[in-house]
């Protein structure tokens, strides 16, 4: 009896260590998500060209390398899902980011009720039509511990901080002007104009409308009219402070024009060769530009020179011919003669990079071929040296804005270089998803080219290195023995 019992025990000990041993990880799905991930990346991201190429600092093949074999060696969803999200950081874009899941029981979004809205009391309704501040009003390194600080402005009943400062030891007057975002929508904006007749109906409601246009263009005159105080306090020169600048809308480009009197020219343009990724951005440009009329022939012949552009950049978006899946196998030079699935689409600044005040005699068609030009009244507040002080938290709009004024000689950046998320999207195209995960990413449909042809998501380089760890007079330091090198 012993050796039978010994052998049924032996049998049920066998039988339980099979049904305990855990099954082998399955990272096939893991697999199809990251081959789907690079299909769609090839379609549709705009700087896939520029990270395949050596200018980028980033080695794709050897990265895509490191995510395969982190895929095959994952042993848990988590692991697997650690290896996506790497793959994704390893481009150092911060426009190509992981998505939020969706809430499944989210409510839609709804605007306030302009009937509740009271022109007596602004506290409720502004702060419902202004853009919710992402980034301090305060300077991005201590200039209010200098010594003959003096401030014109606070960044939050202005949406603007600025100041006047003296460098220590130099005489050079400096004005400061923080702009903590490139958004225009400021609740203090809003506050100022809440009272004003024309945006209000008969009836008491609020135009939604003309406050939003109003508030827009109160934010370039408040910039401006800062310029005009600088320069009747005699200031030398004018410092932009976009340290720890997130980013934000067109402001980014539109606002150069303020600090000179030059003629400025928005980035090159570029869209990702892919229809649901660019399609709508060429439509809304072909749609505006449709719906012009212009008598003058040199007008009219401005406007058929954008609409071929846009007509044959759009045209371009469905072919197929150019194949970008060699970015994971080899680095080709971005100026080498391959295919990019680029399309041109006119400038950072609209169909056309610049035009000349008084060519344009409508103001609405003048908006639509240069979108600068809604402001062209304030162009030229500032006339005299100009530096923009930048740091490794400076992003996306705040990027285009330095990058605008270091390509056309304008103003000298200071500080350290720029985050590196240039342009991001020029419309809203729909995020990629991953069928098996189910994680969701958006990608960049857009590239800004800076003036030596690279790519702007490279980072906008300081003419005048600072590092961070630098205080605020050592910024000024390098200002002033810059302006006097100019003198």
């Amino acid at each position: 009896m012993a050796p039978r019992i010994t052998s049924a025990l032996f049998l049920a000990l066998t039988a339980f260590a099979g049904l305990s041993q855990t099954p082998a990880f399955d990272h096939s799905p893991w697999l199809e998500d990251y081959g789907v991930m690079k299909q769609a990346l090839e379609r549709t991201y705009a700087n896939l060209a520029w990270f395949g190429s050596p200018e980028s600092g980033v080695d794709v093949p050897a990265l895509d390398q490191r995510t395969m074999a982190a895929l095959q060696s994952a042993k848990t969803d988590d692991e697997a899902r650690a290896a996506i999200l790497a793959f994704v950081r390893g481009f150092h874009d911060g426009h190509f980011s992981q998505l939020r899941a969706p809430a499944a029981a989210e409510a839609p979004a709804t605007r306030p009720d302009v009937s509740t809205m009271l022109r007596q009391d602004p506290s409720t309704g502004c702060p419902a039509l202004s853009n919710k501040q992402r980034s301090p009003a305060e300077f991005s390194r201590p200039f209010e511990s200098l010594p003959g600080y003096r401030q014109l402005a606070d960044g939050v009943t202005s949406p603007f901080r600025a100041a006047i400062v003296a460098a220590e030891g130099t005489g050079t007057s400096v004005g400061i002007v923080r702009i903590p975002e490139f958004e225009e929508l400021h609740v203090s904006l809003c506050v100022e104009l809440w009272p004003h007749d024309e945006l209000w109906t008969r009836q008491g409601k609020l135009l939604r409308g003309p406050m939003r246009q109003a508030m827009e263009q109160r934010w370039y005159q408040t910039l401006a009219d800062l310029l005009r105080a600088f320069r009747r306090e005699g200031a030398a020169a004018v410092l932009i402070d976009i340290g720890n600048n997130s980013g934000g809308d067109d402001s980014g480009d539109i606002a150069a024009r303020l600090f000179t009197a030059s003629a400025v020219h928005s980035s090159p343009l570029w869209m990702v060769q892919d229809p649901g990724a660019a399609g709508e951005y060429f439509d809304e440009q072909l749609d505006a530009l449709g719906q012009t009329a212009a008598a003058d022939a040199k007008v009219k012949a401005l406007v058929d020179q954008s609409l071929a552009v846009f007509t044959t950049g759009k045209s371009r978006l469905s072919d197929r011919s150019c194949v970008m899946d060699w970015v994971w196998h080899e680095r080709r030079a971005w100026g080498a003669q391959t295919c990019r699935r680029l399309v041109a689409a006119g400038s950072a600044g609209g169909p056309l990079d610049w035009l000349a005040p008084g060519v344009v005699n409508d103001a609405d068609l003048a908006t639509t071929l240069h979108w600068p030009a809604r402001v062209a009244t304030l162009w030229g507040a500032w006339t005299g040296p100009v530096y923009v002080l930048t740091d490794n938290r400076t992003y996306s709009s705040a990027e285009m804005f330095a990058a605008v004024l270091q390509n056309n000689r304008v103003a000298k950046t200071i500080g350290v270089r720029t985050g590196g998320d240039g342009c991001g999207f020029m419309n809203t195209p729909d995020p990629l998803v991953l069928p098996h995960s189910q994680l969701r990413f958006r990608v960049p449909n857009c590239v800004r080219l800076r003036a030596d042809g690279t790519d702007e998501v490279a980072g906008v380089a300081p003419d005048l290195p600072v590092p961070v760890t630098d205080g605020a007079a050592k910024v000024l330091e390098a200002l002033a023995a810059d302006v006097k090198r100019g003198r």
